[in-house]
C-alpha cells in the first residue's frame, strides 16, 4: 500500500491518542473526511468537540476513531515535522539579509532561509508574502489565523522590489489588504537600511500604514545588522549614534497621530535605536502591552522593570541575605546592553557588598564589532577575551547565546568548552528580573530551557529572528 498521511513519531502519555491505542509509526490521513495537508488543517480540524480521525497503522490498515473531547483539547499526536510538510524556502535576495552575511563553515541549518507563513503563527516569524499563493492567503483567511507577522520594509512597491530583489515583492503587498478585509490582525516590521527605506521613504511608509487601519496592530522598526562578511553584497552603512536618535525623533509625530486617532501609537523603534543613541528607554506604558517584544522592542524596559520589582521583593525577605552567595560573579553579555545590565547588578552589590558582580560586554570579533547584541556572542570570543582575567567564582551566561534547548553556541562550541578553557563554574540565566537575582543564590536551579533573551538579535537563526 502507498505510504501516505503524516507520520506519527510519538504519542503523549495520558493523551486521547494513547487511550485510543494509536501507536508511533502510524499515519494520520484525515479528520472529518478531509485530507490533512499540513499543520493548518490539523490545528483547525482537530479543535472541535466531536471529530473523526482516520489513521493508517503500521500494517497499512485504515482505522476511523470517533472522538468526543473538550473544544481545543489536544489529541496528543506528535508528527515527524512541525509543519507536517516541507518548510517554504525564502525566494528573495534581500539586501539586508543577515544569513547572507554569515561566515563560511558554520552548520548547514544556519544558512537555511525560511519564509513560511505557518511559522508566523507557530513561532512568531515574519514573512515577506512573496512566496504565498492565492490558495495560501485564502486558507489563512478561512481559518482566521491571526495575527500574522509581515516583513513590510517599505510600502513603496518599486523600492520593495529593489530591496528584496524579487519582482513579485511589490505586488505581494496586496495580500495585506486581503488580510485586513478578512479581519486578520497584522504585526509589521521594517528593517531600516540607510540610504534605502529611511528618511523620506520611511515617512511615506509610516503615513500609508493608515490605509490598513485598524487591522494593522503594530509596526517595529529595527536597524539592519551588518557583519564583516558583506563582500559582494549591496554597500550599506550602519546608522551612527546620532542617526539612531534622529530615527526616534522622526517616528514620534506618527506615533502621536495614530494614538490620537486610533488609540494606539502603532509604531515602535527597537531597543537598539535607544541603546546605540543613549536615548532613555521609554516607560512601559509607551509599549502598550509589548506587542513586539520578541522582535527586540521593549525587552530592555521589560527587563529593567522586572528586575526592580523582583529586587524590591527580595530585599523585603529577611532570609534573602543568607541566600546570596558570598563571592564574585562575572556576567557576560553583548556590548549593546552592557551598561544597562551593569546598572542593575550594581544595585545588588551596593545593597549586599559581600556579593560582588561584574558585567563584561564581549566585543564581537566573530561577526564584527558592529554586531553588539548578546544573542550573537560566540564561545570563542568569550574565551579569548576572558582568558587570564579574574572572573571570580562564577561565570554567568544568558540563555540567548545558546541554541534553543541545547548548550551550543553559534560557533558550535559548548558551555563545557568555556568551563574547560577558563576553569570556571558557569551558570546560565534566564531573561526575567527574578532570574538575574536567583542566579546569585545558593538555591539556584540550573537552566535547561531557553526563554526570551535579554535582547533580540537581527534575523535568521532562532537567536537572531
Amino acid at each position: 500500500m502507498e505510504n501516505k498521511g503524516h507520520l506519527i513519531v510519538s504519542v503523549e502519555p495520558g493523551s486521547i491518542a494513547e487511550e485510543l491505542g494509536i501507536e508511533p509509526g502510524s499515519r494520520l490521513l484525515m479528520i472529518n473526511d478531509k485530507i490533512v495537508e499540513d499543520v493548518f488543517d490539523y490545528r483547525y480540524l482537530a479543535q472541535d468537540e466531536d471529530i473523526v480521525i482516520t489513521v493508517i497503522d503500521k500494517n497499512g490498515e485504515e482505522w476511523d476513531y470517533d472522538i468526543e473531547k473538550d473544544y481545543g483539547q489536544e489529541l496528543g499526536l506528535v508528527f515527524e515535522g512541525g509543519l507536517m510538510s516541507e518548510y517554504h524556502h525564502c525566494c528573495n535576495k534581500c539586501i539586508f539579509c543577515f544569513i547572507d552575511q554569515l561566515p563560511p563553515g558554520m552548520r548547514k541549518t544556519l544558512y537555511f532561509k525560511d519564509d513560511d507563513a505557518r511559522l508566523s503563527f507557530l513561532q512568531g516569524n515574519y514573512v515577506t508574502l512573496t512566496n504565498m499563493s492565492d490558495k495560501d492567503v485564502e486558507r489563512i483567511c478561512f481559518y482566521k489565523m491571526s495575527p500574522i507577522n509581515i516583513s513590510i520594509h517599505t510600502l513603496n512597491k518599486e523600492l520593495r522590489v529593489k530591496m528584496l530583489k524579487n519582482k513579485r515583492s511589490g505586488e505581494a503587498l496586496r495580500h495585506i489588504r486581503t488580510f485586513v478585509d478578512a479581519g486578520i490582525e497584522i504585526n509589521g516590521q521594517i528593517v531600516l537600511c540607510k540610504g534605502y527605506n529611511d528618511g523620506k521613504e520611511l515617512d511615506y511608509t509610516l503615513k500609508h500604514l493608515e490605509d490598513y487601519m485598524p487591522g494593522m496592530k503594530s509596526l517595529s522598526i529595527v536597524p539592519i545588522g551588518i557583519t564583516k562578511y558583506r563582500e559582494g553584497l549591496a554597500p550599506i552603512e550602519a546608522f551612527t549614534n546620532e542617526e539612531c536618535k534622529d530615527v526616534i525623533k522622526q517616528i514620534e509625530p506618527y506615533r502621536k497621530y495614530y494614538k490620537e486617532k486610533y488609540g494606539t501609537s502603532l509604531i515602535y523603534a527597537s531597543d537598539e535605536f535607544y541603546l546605540n543613541s543613549g536615548t532613555p528607554i521609554p516607560p512601559a506604558e509607551e509599549y502598550e502591552g509589548f506587542p513586539q517584544i520578541e522582535n527586540g522592542v521593549g525587552m530592555t524596559r521589560s527587563l529593567i522593570d522586572e528586575f526592580e520589582e523582583a529586587f524590591d521583593e527580595f530585599k523585603k525577605d529577611p532570609s534573602s541575605k543568607d541566600r546570596l552567595i558570598r563571592g564574585k560573579f562575572t556576567f557576560v553579555t553583548g556590548k549593546a546592553i552592557e551598561k544597562i545590565l551593569r546598572s542593575l547588578m550594581d544595585r545588588i552589590t551596593e545593597e549586599y557588598p559581600f556579593c560582588k558582580v561584574e558585567v563584561v560586554g564581549i566585543r564581537n570579533d566573530f561577526f564584527g564589532e558592529k554586531i553588539t547584541v548578546a544573542g550573537l556572542v560566540t564561545a570563542g570570543d568569550i574565551i579569548a577575551q576572558l582568558k587570564g582575567r579574574d572572573c571570580g567564582d562564577y561565570l554567568v551566561l544568558p540563555t540567548c547565546m545558546l541554541r534553543a534547548g541545547e548548550d551550543v553556541f553559534l560557533d558550535d562550541l559548548r558551555v563545557c568548552d568555556i568551563e574547560s578553557a577558563l576553569q570556571k563554574n558557569i551558570r546560565i540565566v534566564k531573561s526575567n528580573g527574578i532570574s538575574l537575582i536567583n542566579v546569585l543564590c545558593t538555591d539556584y536551579v540550573p537552566v535547561h530551557e531557553r526563554e526570551v533573551p535579554y535582547e533580540q538579535a537581527d534575523s535568521g537563526d532562532s537567536r537572531q529572528a
